[in-house]
């Protein structure tokens, strides 16, 4: 197996980092680069120059409005994006309902629905978690019940969701509903799309350990989606449902973004006095950065393999993907551990999230909470070793 780039490869990767380089805002590349949040219309407005150049929607095949790239390109694309650093397109729109609607939907839903999810003209949240239905996601109870009037065929929806990413952004929500109560949790599960602005859509904050509104809670009471909202048929939504995870923990590793968070914390230590040397000299510091960086160059030769085998299935979500999500959170959780050591008493400051003037140490202590929750989202590393257990070693 051969797992180096071809020319071809390297000079793609050499048209996307040019490209990067001089479309990217200053502003925007110093934000990324201190960790620090971003507004609405930062996110948007470089996912619409990404689009612009035709590069929004990475995975999407040629017929469905992407540019059809191999695993490979996907891969080099996103990693020139973390090393930047720059904002990925939101993954709700492209790594989420995007391929969905190109695989499962109807020519009207693709026509209306497509465009707008590339040119981000319309934001999407995930309504999948549930207050009893995280991890074991088949559990879930928000109801829906199909309804013939003098308004059309409609569902009514009732239920709550939760830890929804961004739902106060949101213009749409691509969500999970039980309509059928009778049958086994996984086969009564329908997929909805729902107009955000519905009468009965309810969002409320959750604010996070790391004082950030990222995450909410949706309530829906008696909420009518119209029958063409549905995607796929009633009660075959867990097909569906399969079919999106997959196509998010493939790209899940974020390799890198754990190459930048080391490196953030290497310059820190550079320039940190410690006794009598900079922290960067000390044996210690050198041998935790060393172990990570070899942690980090084993998971990046797992994910060359599994490029390399799905050259001849790239359309094909690999179970093996959830190597990568497992021991990629597990990485990134370990650099913003070592970002955090090395930054000290200084990792105690805190900000406004969005104060472009705060100390750039008020961030290391916000990426170390959020990056905890990454082991949880997209799938529990528990859950993707179940995955790995029967799907990959047949146990």
């Amino acid at each position: 197996m051969d797992l180096r780039f071809t020319d071809e490869e390297n000079a793609f990767r050499a048209e996307v980092r040019a490209f990067i380089d001089g479309a990217l805002p200053a502003a925007l590349r110093r934000k990324m680069s201190e960790g620090r949040s971003l507004a609405k219309h930062e996110i948007v407005s470089w996912q619409r120059v990404l689009n612009e150049k035709g590069w929004a929607t990475p995975g999407w095949p040629k017929a469905c409005g992407g540019p059809g790239w191999s695993a490979v390109q996907r891969y080099i694309f996103l990693d020139e994006l973390h090393q930047a650093p720059a904002p990925e397109p939101l993954s709700f729109n492209v790594n989420m309902i995007g391929p969905v609607i190109c695989a499962f939907g109807t020519e009207a839903q693709k026509q209306r629905f497509l465009p707008r999810i590339a040119n981000l003209d319309d934001w999407w949240c995930q309504g999948f978690s549930e207050p009893g239905a995280g991890s074991d996601l088949a559990s879930l109870k928000t109801a829906a019940r199909l309804v013939k009037d003098a308004g059309g065929d409609h569902y009514i929806v009732n239920g709550q969701k939760t830890w929804q990413g961004m739902a106060h952004h949101a213009d749409w929500m691509f969500t999970l509903v039980r309509t059928d109560p009778s049958s086994k949790p996984q086969a009564g599960i329908t997929m909805l799309l729902i107009d955000m602005r519905t009468p009965g859509v309810t969002v409320r904050p959750i604010v996070t350990i790391d004082g950030r509104h990222e995450v909410n809670e949706v309530f829906l009471d008696n909420v009518r989606v119209p029958l063409e909202c549905r995607v796929g048929d009633e009660n075959k939504g867990w097909d569906i449902t399969k079919f999106l995870l997959g196509n998010e923990r493939t790209g899940i590793a974020r390799i890198g973004m754990s190459k930048h968070l080391i490196r953030r914390a290497k310059t820190l230590a550079a320039r940190t006095d410690d006794g009598d040397a900079s922290l960067a000299g000390k044996a210690r510091f050198r041998e935790q950065a060393a172990a990570l960086e070899i942690e980090l160059k084993a998971l990046e030769i797992t994910q060359m393999r599994l490029l390399d085998a799905m050259k001849e299935h790239s359309e094909k979500p690999d179970p093996r993907a959830s190597i990568l999500k497992v021991k990629g959170t597990e990485v990134r959780q370990a650099a913003s551990e070592l970002l955090l050591r090395t930054a000290g008493p200084m990792a105690a400051l805190c900000a406004d999230e969005y104060d472009d003037t705060a100390d750039v140490a008020a961030t290391f202590a916000p990426i170390y909470f959020t990056l905890r929750a990454a082991s949880i989202y997209g799938g529990s590393n528990e859950v993707q070793k179940n995955i790995l257990a029967k799907a990959v070693l047949g146990l």
